[in-house]
């Protein structure tokens, strides 16, 4: 790779880190070229970009991109492959979805809106982030229960007021 590819390498993945909240350190290393080829599919239908590079230039791209933390250091040895999405859980929902058929893609860390999860015990704890749009639907259903529990008493004791009414008009 030549100075300028990989400036160039560094500017693309920089503006990546610097306009995604969500992405994650997995590592492919000993996956055949099918699998691989799978996994970019799954990859590409679940709207997760997959993209492989080398660790001097994803931690120059952190640094730039102002997402480096120290944390991250220890990720970043040994092959990487780097999973840029939109929902913070999808691509650890599709890691542990791909491992039912083989042992890898390994989580070695994730980025979750400057968050830190570092290491494979992290994944079920990244399955069950929520996304934005459940955490609002989640918040919403609260703040209607108060209101449904109202009117749901408004409307019984309406009907047992009426009952006694009409109890006491037959008497």
């Amino acid at each position: 790779m030549t100075k300028t590819e990989k400036q160039a390498s560094i500017v693309s993945l920089t503006d990546k880190f610097a306009n995604s909240n969500f992405f994650y350190f997995t590592d492919t290393s000993g996956l055949t070229v099918e699998k691989i080829n799978q996994l970019r599919r799954i990859c590409f239908e679940k709207g997760i970009q997959l993209q492989v590079a080398k660790n001097t230039l994803i931690k120059k791209a952190l640094v730039a991109g102002g997402k480096f933390t120290d944390d991250l250091d220890p990720v970043l040895s040994g092959p990487t492959a780097i999973m840029f999405t939109e929902t913070g859980n999808l691509p650890a929902r599709v890691i542990k979805q791909f491992r039912k058929s083989d042992t890898k893609p390994a989580l070695k860390g994730a980025y979750i809106d400057s968050a830190v999860y570092i290491g494979e015990n992290q994944l079920e704890a990244l399955i069950n982030v929520k996304s934005k749009e459940e955490l609002i639907g989640d918040l919403i259903g609260l703040l209607q229960s108060p209101a449904k529990n109202v009117i749901s008493a408004l409307k019984s004791s309406g009907g047992k007021l009426a009952g006694i009414v009409k109890t006491l008009q037959e008497r």
